[in-house]
């Protein structure tokens, strides 16, 4: 989730230059705030559930490397 809100700061803001740190901080706050305004949402493409099944041989990977 972290990534997805960097990237939007990127496309947002910081593809320019800012030239004082009060100013960058100002241009992030105002952004942030505009996606919670906005109430932008992360939609995951699998739940919980599917990322398991999907990756289950690594985790047998991880667990067996554990025991050794």
């Amino acid at each position: 989730m972290i990534e997805i809100e960097f990237s939007a700061l990127a496309r947002g803001c910081l593809h320019q230059r800012i030239h004082t740190q009060d100013q960058l901080e100002q241009e992030v706050l105002t952004l942030v705030q505009e996606r919670h305004n906005q109430r932008i949402r992360i939609h995951w493409q699998f739940s919980v559930e599917a990322a398991r099944d999907n990756f289950q041989k690594q985790y047998v990977k991880i667990r067996e490397n554990k025991t050794l």
